[in-house]
């Protein structure tokens, strides 16, 4: 391996109203960035409108990474799978083009080595497609980050929140207990996932159908339909400010509502990979133990941590009366 050629990375990081925290992770890879030598990281902003262009203009300026760091300003927020794909997009046109893309969310601090680990183990396994970090707190407590395709069973755990139920249904969990070790998996979290440039060119970028949520999920479905087996690499490590760049899934903040774009990318996934009726199924599954729980919840006096008035903005989403919108 000494005398082959090294891949060449692109790093991906969408901005939107997060400059500190952008600069924040830049600062966490520049190390490893400058010492490979053939990593190009684009960060892109989503038209944040508060300041985040001249923040982070400056920003990495003044830091002196613009020898490695293209910023892209772009017109309009159209969300997760549109920023990464106008980073992503000009360098495939290009002559010499990347051998691999990491999308990077702008709320991690990646320890060391965090790409190399990613790299190596695509260089090591091209049947793996798609590769992802184990993502952590900060004090170290990982997170999930690794998971099954959803399906009408396991939207239906989901909503029941059930132990014998969940146990049953221990192997449709879409969140599986999280492994020591490198597994292969149906998909990883899109906060750090690394993946081939072959897959791109089989299955095309990131579906920019989804404004936000559920186009990982689609995209690591995509790659495994065409082929491409994905893996989760925990000796990769990435530590993940949960909620930080949306606010969804901040824990400090569990009972927000629920956004529209997240019920549009839940209904936007089910529909286009399994049909309407297996849509229709799904919500069914899942508003039948959703409000199971919720009447257990009661009972048994346990606290509310769910988003505000998501059962009755669920049920207005429901594919039967939303179609396929």
């Amino acid at each position: 391996m000494s005398g082959l050629p090294k891949p060449r990375i692109l790093v991906v990081i969408v901005n939107y109203r997060t400059a500190e925290l952008t600069l924040d992770a830049l600062d966490a890879i520049a190390p490893e960035v400058t010492a490979r030598g053939d990593t190009q990281v684009v960060v892109t902003d989503n038209l944040s409108g508060d300041g985040s262009v001249e923040k982070l203009r400056d920003g990495i300026a003044s830091r002196g990474y613009g020898p490695w760091c293209e910023f892209m300003p772009l017109p309009k927020n159209g969300g997760f799978a549109y920023g990464n794909n106008r980073g992503i997009r000009p360098y495939f046109e290009r002559a010499e083009q990347p051998d691999y893309v990491w999308l990077l969310n702008p709320d991690t601090v990646a320890r060391p080595q965090a790409l190399s680990i990613l790299v190596d183990y695509l260089e090591a396994h091209p049947q793996v497609g798609i590769v992802g970090s184990r993502l952590e707190d900060p004090d170290g407590t990982p997170q999930h980050s690794c998971y099954r395709f959803h399906s009408i069973a396991s939207e239906l755990e989901e909503g029941l929140r059930l132990g014998v139920v969940s146990k049953l249904l221990v192997d449709r969990l879409v969140a599986p207990p999280i492994p020591d070790q490198t597994t292969i998996i149906d998909w990883v979290a899109g906060a750090s996932m690394l993946v081939r440039r072959d897959v791109f060119r089989r299955v095309g970028l990131l579906d920019e159908a989804y404004f936000m949520y559920f186009e990982e999920v689609d995209f690591c479905l995509r790659a495994r339909r065409a082929g491409y087996l994905c893996a989760y690499v925990p000796a990769s490590r990435v530590v993940h400010l949960v909620g930080q760049a949306s606010g969804v899934t901040d824990p400090t903040k569990a009972t927000r509502p629920r956004p529209q774009y997240w019920f549009d990318s839940r209904r936007s996934y089910f529909v286009r990979n399994h049909g309407v009726a297996k849509a229709i199924g799904a919500d069914l599954a899942f508003t039948a133990g959703f409000a199971t729980w919720r009447v257990r919840r009661i009972l048994q006096r346990k606290p509310d941590n769910d988003p505000k008035d998501f059962l009755p903005s669920f049920f207005k989403n429901w594919t039967l009366f939303r179609g396929t919108q």
